[in-house]
């Protein structure tokens, strides 16, 4: 009998007994199993070029899975009533994605864990067009560094789009935009990288339907294609630990949404055990859109990037700081802020590590952290050599893909993850109120963001110019100087470089900090976990 570890890859092959005209559209297989507890689930299989079809599935308990498919054309023999069983046996390997098991959200819906309960911290790249372009060797470095710097997802997009129309030798994902020709040999290609993401202990996270123009998939399709290609690739990743971006960079906004919303309750309403989002287009809020559907777990939106001073209150005043009470209560995530090297929208200055910094910061102390994702223009580009990206020459030149492996602003978000592993960041929460004065009140790009357990022991606050801070320490709210164990040790915490530096001791009457110079610092008081 077949083994198979918990948490990672079952696939069977099967054959049909004779040829279709279409097969992507004429056959559908189904294949029913029923695990070691006797629960039963249901997925697709998928057809992969000629007569062969595949079926993959992630078990998640262990002992002796059976399984049998079930065909749209019931006198295929090839494809109706297949049956077999496997083991699975427990994962003994060192990858945390299979030694934890796949994510969900937290209990209180704040973050994400994994299936034993861990909390799991977003840090993604969004490498865009790494699946679609690179090499399997480059790919393969790319993950390994990734791994090593503290990354634990990447983004990218499954199919042709807007930066991508079609590949090296005029290779596309499907054809037309009615009753659509899917072409196998495309996404054979990709498997193996797909593969390597989670293989390197990285979350894949695939854009499904890229909806910016009227060429990508996301508005080119009709509704019925649009979910046939996107039923595929649930068929062909789904059994990978995968968390799904259903639109990129589209517009859900108000009648527009009610075709994401069918969408996504074709694709999700009767198998859901995968996290699925949103990529909204830049500064467009859809929690109010999708936070009531069953399927949408969690609110991802892209703070973009402009610098504008409207720009930057959205950011910090806006939605993504106001919505986090709102009920049902969904994780918040920036999944596209301020790229480093991308020209800014109002003044055209390229983003240094120093912008890549404000916002990742901001983000996660504006809301309940949960993550927060990264973007070079070299990676999400992923240019051989020097070139104009095909449908954004507003970015101007970029430079091949090699030059956003080590930049200052990756080491900034290695950095970040080094700090909030030191903290029980699922536990913080906003806290405005610490602050005696909000500097961005007035001049948004100055904003400091506070944030602090809500049992008052631990408060993080984020200045993105260093200055002398005033912490409240009055008022009817439980602030964290008031309910600190005297002496309590405050640090700052260098983001650059990730060096602790001693601020002194919260005395009575100690409320004022000053930063060490005027570059951006983290302020840490409190406890370590």
């Amino acid at each position: 009998m077949i083994q198979v570890s918990q948490w990672t890859l079952f696939e069977a092959k099967m054959e049909s007994a004779r040829d279709y005209e279409n097969p992507f559209w004429d056959v559908t297989v189904q294949v029913h199993l029923t695990a070691p507890s006797g629960r039963r689930c249901t997925v697709d299989a998928f057809w992969d070029g000629a007569r062969t079809w595949r079926v993959r599935f992630c078990p998640d308990e262990v002992g002796e899975w059976q399984w049998k498919s079930e065909c749209s054309e019931s006198s295929d023999m090839g494809l109706h009533g297949q049956w077999d069983s496997f083991r699975c046996v427990p994962y003994t390997g060192d990858n945390p994605l299979y030694q934890r098991g796949s994510l969900r959200l937290s209990d209180n819906r704040h973050y994400f864990v994994h299936a034993d309960g861990t909390p799991f911290f977003w840090l993604s790249d969004t490498a865009w067009n790494g699946v679609l372009r690179s090499k399997e060797d480059d790919w393969g470095h790319y993950l390994q560094t990734r791994q090593q710097q503290g990354f634990t997802a990447v983004q990218f997009v499954s199919t042709q789009w807007r930066a991508y129309s079609q590949g090296p030798h005029g290779e596309r994902s499907f054809t037309g935009t009615e009753r659509i020709r899917l072409h196998p040999r495309f996404f054979q290609r990709l498997d193996p990288k797909v593969t390597a993401i989670n293989e390197h202990g990285l979350v894949a996270a695939p854009v499904m339907l890229w909806a910016f123009g009227e060429k990508d998939p996301g508005q080119a399709l009709s509704e019925g294609d649009a979910i046939r290609l996107a039923r595929y690739l649930v068929a062909r990743w789904g059994a990978y630990q995968v968390v799904w971006i259903l639109g990129g960079d589209g517009d859900y906004h108000a009648e527009r949404s009610e075709r994401w919303k069918r969408i996504g309750n074709a694709l999700f309403g009767q198998r859901h055990d995968r996290l699925v989002t949103m990529h909204p287009r830049g500064q467009q809020w859809v929690g109010d859109e999708f936070r009531h559907e069953t399927w949408f777990d969690f609110i991802g939106y892209q703070s973009g990037h402009g610098d504008s001073p409207d720009n930057l209150r959205w950011l910090v005043m806006g939605p993504p700081a106001r919505d986090w009470r709102t009920e049902p209560i969904l994780p918040i995530v920036s999944l596209e802020p301020n790229y480093e090297t991308h020209p800014a929208y109002q003044s055209k200055k390229r983003f240094t590590d120093f912008e890549v910094r404000r916002a990742a910061y901001w983000s996660l102390l504006i809301a309940p952290p949960a993550g927060v994702s990264f973007g070079h223009n070299s990676i999400w580009v992923w240019a051989e050599e020097p070139e104009v990206s095909e449908g954004h020459a507003s970015i101007g030149i970029v430079a091949p893909w090699q030059e956003g492996l080590d930049t200052p602003g990756v080491r900034s978000m290695t950095m970040l993850r080094r700090f909030f592993d030191s903290l029980p960041w699922w536990q913080l929460r906003p806290a405005p109120e610490l602050l005696v004065d909000q500097p961005g009140e007035g001049e948004p790009h100055r904003f400091v963001a506070t944030a602090r357990k809500e049992d008052g022991q631990l408060a993080v606050v984020y200045l993105p110019q260093g200055s002398v801070l005033s912490l409240s320490k009055g008022g009817d709210i439980p602030l964290c100087l008031e309910s600190l164990k005297r002496p309590s040790i405050a640090r700052w915490f260098n983001p650059r470089t990730g060096e602790w530096t001693n601020a002194g001791s919260v005395e009575e009457a100690t409320c004022t900090f000053t930063a060490p110079d005027s570059s951006d610092w983290v302020l840490c008081i409190g406890g370590r976990r």
